[in-house]
């Protein structure tokens, strides 16, 4: 804890420059660090983020959006691996994570045996209901439920043969009901405080597999919440015409969960808002951004791209129809008009640990900070 008052400590000790990359880099540093364990299921990870988020809004001087807690709190089903996780094919020992990742629904394992090749990627052992697949990428998620069986991916490149036999320790514990917070403040408007623009981003990741390996998550979404958080304290210290609310979502990997519940129990009038604004994975941005819904609002998309074109930031503003990829998605499909857009280039780590706070650029945040203001400022006239 004594880590967590510092990291959170150094962060609001940056001076309040606006669009501030430095100030940033230190979200990015600390939500993708080993304490907060990948923001998920284990080791109290998401807790812990929920609380310094929180924090954080509260030195800003955002206010709770109820006005009274800035954690929402819901539940849900989550599947998780707290402690064993240990696998030998042909008798190496493979780096979990690195080498390999146990499919997010299996059921835990305690065995070995041989494998029976059934195609030229997969390989079984019914006995124990044992499947093994070999991917060109590992790629991990989160399941809402136990499958009655395992699956094991493996690097291609981690084998020099074909998998041949196994032995494997790996535990898996059902949560029923994981409490998890959305996290929520307000910059209540100066002169029609009742309307809105919203802005919002996830903050949960994967968590961790097993009690070494964990899934930083730094462009998803430790970027999305740095630009977030910028903007509330750039806000805070700039109050709008415009109310300006932020919602900081858990249960995002899980399946949209905390924006699914947000808006079946809204904190604000859904009816009040402007315009929302979604972020996920802005740590890159040499190929410009991506904007879904841009075709469900033809003119506030036109004027965002105006805007990029007077003011020179991002190198393009692309269109994308509808599409359920994030927790704009629950917003729209209520009525609340809403953008989600992410950065385009740069690194390729996705959903799996290399998605590191040192490898990530950072390199638009600026630009995507200014385009965000001036967009929200054309949208109060």
């Amino acid at each position: 804890m004594k880590k967590l008052f510092f990291a959170a400590a150094l962060i609001c000790s940056v001076p309040a420059v606006a669009q501030d990359v430095a100030f940033a880099r230190k979200i990015v540093d600390t939500l993708a660090s080993p304490n907060f364990w990948g923001r998920g299921y284990t080791n109290d990870g998401m807790k812990k983020a929920a609380d310094f988020l929180a924090a954080q809004l509260k030195t800003y001087g955002v206010q709770p959006m109820d006005g009274k807690n800035y954690l929402q709190a819901f539940t849900y089903p989550v599947n998780t691996f707290p402690s064993k996780m240990q696998l030998f094919i042909n008798g190496k020992r493979l780096i979990p994570g690195e080498e390999y990742i146990v499919d997010p629904a299996s059921r835990g394992i305690k065995s070995s045996g041989k494998l029976l090749q059934a195609d030229s990627t997969q390989f079984v052992n019914h006995q124990n209901r044992l499947m093994v697949h070999l991917v060109d990428k590992l790629t991990w998620s989160v399941a809402n439920e136990v499958a009655d069986y395992t699956v094991l991916q493996i690097d291609k490149k981690a084998l020099g043969a074909m998998p041949a036999e196994f032995k494997a320790e790996i535990d898996n514990s059902f949560v029923s009901s994981f409490k998890a917070y959305n996290v929520t403040g307000v910059v209540k408007g100066t002169k029609k405080p009742d309307s809105m623009i919203i802005i919002t981003a996830h903050y949960d990741h994967l968590g961790g597999m097993g009690k070494e390996t964990y899934f930083p998550g730094a462009n998803d979404n430790a970027s999305g919440i740095a630009l977030l958080l910028n903007l509330a304290r750039y806000y805070a210290a700039n109050p709008q015409p415009y109310s300006i609310g932020f919602i900081l979502f858990a249960g995002e990997e899980a399946g949209l969960i905390g924006s699914r519940y947000f808006t079946e129990n809204p904190l604000v009038p859904l009816k009040n808002i402007r315009f929302l604004l979604n972020t996920d994975l802005a740590g890159t941005g040499e190929e410009g951004i991506t904007v879904v819904n841009a075709t469900e609002f033809p003119q506030e998309f036109a004027l965002m791209q105006q805007i990029n074109k007077e003011g020179n930031y991002l190198a393009a503003v692309n269109a994308r129809g509808k599409a359920a990829n994030s927790d704009h998605y629950f917003f729209t499909e209520r009525g609340v008009p809403a953008f989600f857009f992410y950065t385009l280039g740069g690194i390729k780590a996705y959903h799996d640990v290399f998605d590191k706070a040192d490898t990530l650029p950072l390199n638009e945040h600026e630009d995507l900070f200014k385009l965000v203001v001036e967009f929200c400022k054309r949208l109060m006239k």
